[in-house]
């Protein structure tokens, strides 16, 4: 059974001076062409011109396409490494879905509230603040009374309360990077108001005095995992948030 390059290029989506041009440089000839001058293709084909586009999918080039397709002996092998990678493909896209979706959630969020929803790098926002174990340790031993009416305060916490508050600490994360971006002093009211927010969020978990708040402040800029969370979402947050809790403690708490 052969096609001609009218159905083909229906079946295929690629257009009849696409096939024409894969002709012309040898990647895709005709079985054979018709007295009318018209190309014909077999199933064989069909099947070549199905590897073509599936290594287009990957940003392979055409002179690469043509090399692979020359030398291949087992076609299954192939189709299966195109599979492999298309499957890895699939996986990478929805990682990205889903980070996009928590981001439009968490803008849609913020603007409900009134409060600046710009982000430029949504795929790097922040997912959790789980310290290690070094960095739990160092906490417990600076701070043992905060830490332990930190850790019944989490043991009490569902997965739904867990996922809330992420995206809570998410949200301000974003909006304190507005203000640093757009070079609002951190002891603007409206930052401080974040703070304030920020100081409500903390004690949640434990009640910091000036000296504690301070303290945790420094532990974002000091603690790699901590920073990094910071600086994902905006280079040089993490820096700019603690002097920004810095002054709320001057400011509000002895």
């Amino acid at each position: 059974m052969a096609w001609s390059i009218a159905e083909v290029a229906r079946m295929s989506g690629v257009t009849s001076r696409t096939l024409r041009h894969y002709d012309e440089i040898g990647l895709l000839p005709p079985a054979w062409i018709g007295s009318n001058g018209h190309r014909y293709y077999e199933e064989d084909d069909l099947l070549r011109l199905q590897q073509i586009l599936l290594m287009r999918e990957l940003d392979v080039g055409l002179r690469e396409i043509k090399a692979v397709l020359d030398s291949q002996v087992d076609r299954v092998a192939v189709l299966r490494g195109h599979h492999q990678r298309l499957l890895a493909e699939r996986d990478r896209l929805g990682t990205l879905a889903h980070t996009v979706g928590r981001t439009i959630a968490e803008l849609e969020e913020a603007e409900e509230n009134d409060d600046m929803a710009t982000i430029n790098r949504p795929e790097n926002l922040f997912e959790g603040f789980e310290p290690s174990e070094e960095e739990s340790a160092k906490v417990r031993e600076r701070w043992p009374s905060a830490w332990e009416q930190s850790r019944q305060a989490v043991e009490t916490m569902t997965a739904e309360d867990t996922e809330r508050w992420q995206r809570e600490v998410t949200a301000q994360m974003i909006r304190v990077a507005e203000f640093m971006v757009a070079g609002i002093p951190v002891d603007a009211p409206v930052v401080q108001a974040e703070m304030e927010q920020h100081y409500r969020g903390v004690c949640r978990f434990w009640t910091p005095n000036k000296a504690a708040y301070e303290g945790l402040a420094q532990t974002y800029v000091d603690e790699p995992r901590m920073r990094a969370n910071f600086d994902k979402v905006a280079e040089g947050l993490a820096i700019y948030q603690r002097d920004a809790m810095v002054v709320y403690a001057d400011a509000r708490l002895s």
